[in-house]
């Protein structure tokens, strides 16, 4: 077993292709929410592609975990090294614009920003901010730069991989032993180490399981046989994923989080600092200078006399900070009264998630309808929560005979705590203690029995 340049790399890159594709497995409707942000007419203008994202972010999550395998395998080396190529050049591109346009809209007042701005003729003001690329959803908190120079590293292995296709071979059954067990302790060690979650790893087990017995049944000859056992075996958990909910929850409302503990900052950590710079010009001499607030309110600038603000600039980063895990959930009344912590402090909630009543599955209404009316005659108190108008959410309302109270909340806010529209989600005193898709809620003593109510 040969260990070359070209063969860590392939080892390397293929492992980490097949975590990547599983995590974006586990959520495409996650992945689907970035892509449309990158697809907007205000950020990249790729609107032929609006409408068909959760498709690509099962296709993506699909091809990277097949070309994963094929990568380790070492199987169709020339048709995997230019679907790599592309797929490196597309994610680092997103990757790339992502750090570099959040360091714009960051820093628009700084004198690099303004050379830039010169010279391509651009605004950082007007650069779309993301707080991720989406290349690890929520259960990996890279930075945008850390995931920049991730790629930029993966880009380094690709091109070793290019160059060397033609030299790489299908495994012989020695090297599929071998490669496939490397294979599978970087995957436990990253699934595991990093992210407590062990699926990877028995998938990738019967993956590489299941290319074993092909290639021992059909011999060499077997790479697109395999090829096609891994596209079937992994398109299954996309949409598994998409139907009902993802297998393993990463964000902060999964079950067993505490909201309440999640919208606040820990002991010792500190909330970013943003500021502004101020024009000053001298009544005396005409000069001007930049001095930012902090500096101005600090170094007591403001006592001058002779200075005088003539000029305001764009609010940017000053300090790096901690922002908590939650830090947009706000529920109002139809009177605008903020509901937050009334509703985080009730005994048992059922919380009917419709972040787009307009698009919510009018099927599952009638289960949606039953079990309102079992919790109504239990006294367990329900609420509708939706990013939809008032007026909207209570003419949905009337049409389907649902008699609880509508409390609204950011869209996007709504479609971090459940993928699902609608979903339940069922709180004891701010602790998620349970979530069930549209599609998993059979009726109020289903539910009776699952939380032994």
């Amino acid at each position: 077993m040969k260990l070359n340049k070209e063969n860590i790399s392939r080892i390397l890159v293929g492992s980490l292709f097949i975590i990547s594709g599983l995590i974006k497995a586990n959520d495409p409707l996650g992945f689907s929410y970035k892509l449309e942000e990158y697809f907007a007419f205000d950020v990249l203008n790729w609107t032929i592609f609006q409408g068909s994202e959760v498709l690509l972010a099962s296709f993506i999550s699909i091809g990277e975990i097949v070309l994963g395998g094929a990568l380790i395998a070492g199987e169709k080396s020339k048709l995997t090294a230019w679907l790599l190529l592309i797929m490196m050049v597309f994610f680092t591109f997103l990757t790339g614009y992502t750090a570099i346009g959040n360091w714009f809209f960051e820093h628009p007042d700084r004198e690099f920003t303004h050379a830039m701005e010169s010279m391509f003729g651009f605004v950082a003001r007007d650069i779309h901010y993301f707080k991720d690329c989406g290349c690890f959803g929520d259960a990996i908190p890279f930075t945008p730069w850390d995931s920049f120079l991730k790629d930029l590293i993966l880009f380094v292995f690709t091109i070793i991989l290019f160059k060397g296709k033609s030299s790489i071979k299908a495994n012989s059954n020695t090297q599929d032993i071998g490669y496939y067990s490397i294979a599978l302790v970087l995957i436990s060690a990253f699934s595991i180490g990093m992210m407590n979650w062990i699926f990877p790893v028995i998938f990738s087990t019967v993956l590489f399981g299941g290319m074993l017995v092909i290639k021992k049944w059909r011999g060499s000859n077997s790479g697109w046989l395999m090829g096609a056992f891994a596209f079937v075996l992994t398109t299954i958990f996309p949409i598994y994923t998409v139907m009902y909910l993802p297998i393993k929850d990463f964000r902060p409302f999964a079950i067993g989080e505490n909201i309440l503990q999640n919208m606040e900052l820990q002991e010792g950590e500190e909330p970013p600092l943003y500021t502004v710079d101020y024009t000053m010009k001298s009544k005396t001499t005409g000069e001007e200078s930049v001095v930012s607030a902090i500096d101005y309110m600090g170094k007591e600038v403001w006592k001058d006399s002779d200075l005088e603000i003539v000029g305001t600039g764009d609010q940017y980063l000053f300090k790096e900070g901690i922002v908590p895990s939650i830090h947009d959930f706000v529920l109002e009344s139809i009177d605008e009264e903020d509901l937050t912590y009334s509703v985080l402090s009730e005994n048992l909630v059922f919380l009917w998630i419709g972040y787009d009543l307009d698009g919510s599955n009018i099927d599952a209404q009638t289960k949606v309808k039953e079990v309102v009316e079992g919790c109504v005659s239990d006294g367990i108190t329900n609420y509708m929560l939706s990013a939809t108008s008032f007026d909207n959410s209570e003419n949905f309302k009337q049409i389907h005979g649902l008699s609880m109270e509508v409390l609204t909340c950011d869209a996007t806010t709504l479609k971090t705590v459940i993928r699902s529209n609608p979903g339940l989600v069922i709180l004891e005193q701010g602790v998620v203690i349970a979530k069930y898709p549209f599609r998993s809620v059979s009726g109020y003593e289903q539910i009776k029995n699952d939380l032994n109510l």
